[in-house]
């Protein structure tokens, strides 16, 4: 069988980078007063909240077309670890009614966005060094 590590690095890219630029489109659309009212809330400048737009459509379009992939990756792993910590703290230790982790899809995110970090965005990427091996 032959592995091909790029195709790899590109669907882990495509699959973060598209459905967590879901996530940005709807802040887009819909705002994010509730994030700016929780950053507040928990004694923050409400202006943080407009992060979200560097970790929900900036970061994944970084990683879709593999441009600055491990940047983008980072980017997307600062916002996982915001939306774990501060916006869910109560749930890091909680499973849901299906005995599944609380936070599984930004713990999700989170370690595909590591994984990025760790291997660069791979021979499909256009910033990649070893294009098209």
């Amino acid at each position: 069988m032959t592995r091909n590590h790029n195709a790899a690095l590109l669907i882990l890219r495509l699959s973060i980078g598209v459905l967590m630029l879901f996530h940005g489109v709807d802040k887009i659309f819909h705002g994010i007063d509730g994030i700016v009212d929780m950053m507040k809330g928990i004694g923050m400048p409400g202006f943080i909240a407009y992060g979200v737009y560097i970790g929900e459509v900036l970061a994944p379009l970084l990683l879709i077309i593999g441009y600055r992939a491990r940047l983008g990756a980072f980017l997307l792993v600062m916002n996982m670890l915001v939306i774990i910590f501060i916006a869910h703290p109560g749930q890091i230790f909680e499973l849901n009614q299906h005995g599944a982790w609380a936070l599984e899809l930004p713990g999700l995110y989170l370690s595909g966005s590591l994984a990025v970090i760790f291997t660069g965005g791979g021979g499909y990427a256009i910033s990649s060094k070893n294009r098209w091996d």
